[in-house]
């Protein structure tokens, strides 16, 4: 999926942090996930031709919030996002003129409700909007007054949402007309009869009735309703944020629980499996470059030989009418993404299967193998820079091992604050940085290269003491509690003193 923006900015303490355990990084990435809204959706259907085949079916899904019946939709633009869909050539326009609607549960029992009350409208205040409608409805009061029964008039340029909106005014204002639609931009009307009126509102054939009105205003919801049943296995790249968003504007608002987020997420898509955290585990099992990106895997899986002796990957055939990714490499665009998910997951299971064993792995390997190798991988979605390597949407998260903390203790440079020591150490190293006490912090990095650098380098510093952090020695809470202890042991102490003295 492509959105508006990732993380928001305009939250204070929003920021990713290592510090973050998955529920609290789940807070600060509801906020963003509220605040912005998904532009592109990719979906590449992948379909076992034969023994060793598959074949691929891509689709480009471009996304407009549903403007129909329920509150205006704000939502946020990141500057940044946008440059960066601009930089790899995405439409704007299509997004903003054709973008497919789509609502969650919440919005769509709120659009049901004003369609039996009748009190539903199209939540459109540009003038343009304003314009067309007016211009229909001036056209046909000016028509209809000489006009006989059964006579018919064409409104043209129509389109969107203002071919169902017009429709409806004019049957809601008018008893003796009726209305069609033709094609995609235009709109029969019909003078009839009050009696052929009421016959017509009651056929299976109009096009206005409420449920064809829901179908309608749910646009790509039904998409994503279809793939909920068909319970099949989702394959992202670093999809956290995809199934937040998924969860937030086709299913129901996000919870504001984490662990009711993860069990929903997981009876909704069972199978979850994320390249990122897959890729992972060959970079360790294999001679596998340290690249990143999804476009980076995929031409390293494609172009080297990581498995001379073994039977030869599956083949991967794009569809006839998606072969445009087949000559043209187009990242960022989520159905190629999609595209390149689904083959670095079938390329990386095989590479997995024929180094799981010293027997010999059949020639035309079954899918069900090739996610038994994988099984490890199932349902965690990788999580970046946080306490947790993956979230595991069918259990506990694992904590992952982190470098040692540090503690700088301050001495002589009075008022620092996280930002400063976060500058402090930046040129060296990128450290997640929270305060301890008035004159100490504490240092988080995922490489322990960085903290061995910093032990070393600051160990003759004039104003920081830097250390690695010891929980018994450091921790404010413990302190408190030795303290504590020591008044409480030293009353008990004169208290046996003085009561021995009496006895005396």
């Amino acid at each position: 999926m492509e959105f508006t923006g990732l993380h928001s900015t305009s939250l204070q303490n929003n920021e990713p942090s290592l510090f973050d355990s998955p529920a609290e990084r789940y807070v600060k990435a509801r906020q963003s996930v509220q605040r912005f809204a998904p532009v592109q959706l990719g979906l590449a259907i992948f379909s076992k031709e034969n023994s060793n085949k598959y074949v691929v079916h891509s689709y480009n899904f471009f996304l407009f919030p549903s403007t129909l019946g329920i509150r205006d939709v704000e939502f946020t633009l990141s500057a940044s996002s946008i440059q960066f869909l601009s930089h790899y050539g995405f439409d704007f326009n299509k997004f903003l003129k054709d973008g497919i609607p789509y609502m969650n549960e919440v919005q769509e029992k709120i659009l049901r409700q004003r369609l039996l009350a009748g009190t539903w409208k199209v939540c459109s205040t540009s003038c343009a909007d304003r314009d067309v409608l007016k211009k229909a409805i001036d056209e046909v009061t000016s028509w209809i007054t000489a006009a006989k029964e059964e006579d018919t008039m064409i409104l043209q340029d129509l389109n969107g949402y203002h071919m169902l909106e017009v429709q409806l005014v004019l049957r809601q204002a008018l008893k003796n007309v009726w209305t069609e639609p033709l094609g995609d931009k235009e709109v029969m009307v019909k003078k009839v009869n009050p009696q052929h009126r009421q016959l017509l509102e009651n056929s299976s054939y109009d096009h206005c009735q409420k449920k064809l009105i829901l179908l309608s205003a749910r646009g790509f919801t039904n998409l994503f309703l279809i793939l909920v049943k068909a319970k099949k296995p989702l394959v992202g790249h670093n999809m956290l944020m995809d199934l937040m968003h998924l969860h937030d504007k086709f299913y129901r608002p996000l919870p504001e629980s984490y662990e009711e987020f993860k069990r929903n997420i997981h009876n909704l898509f069972p199978v979850i499996i994320d390249t990122k955290t897959v890729i992972k585990s060959v970079q360790k099992k294999c001679l596998f470059p340290r690249v990143s990106s999804l476009l980076e895997v995929h031409a390293v899986l494609c172009s080297s030989n990581l498995n001379p002796k073994g039977p030869p990957c599956p083949v991967i055939a794009l569809a006839s009418g998606c072969s445009r990714y087949a000559e043209k490499k187009s990242p960022h665009e989520a159905g190629y993404d999609a595209f390149l998910c689904g083959s670095v997951l079938l390329m990386s299971a095989h590479l997995l299967l024929c180094r799981s064993t010293d027997d010999a792995v059949e020639a035309e390997p079954s899918f069900s193998q090739y996610l038994t190798v994988l099984a490890e991988h199932v349902n965690k979605v990788n999580f970046i820079r946080g306490g947790v390597s993956s979230i595991n949407f069918s259990g506990e998260d694992a904590p992952c091992r982190h470098p040692p903390a540090l503690v700088v203790h301050v001495r002589g440079w009075p008022g620092l604050t996280e930002r400063q020591i976060y500058q402090e150490f930046k040129a060296r190293c990128r450290f997640d940085v929270r305060r301890l006490s008035k004159n100490q912090f504490i240092l988080l990095s995922n490489k322990y290269k960085q903290v061995k650098l910093v032990l070393r380098d600051y160990r003759h510093h004039p104003h920081l003491q830097v250390s690695v952090y010891r929980h018994w020695r450091h921790s404010p809470s413990v302190n408190c509690l030795l303290q504590i202890s020591g008044i409480v042991a030293l009353w008990s102490l004169l208290a046996f003193a003085l009561g021995g003295a009496r006895s005396c």
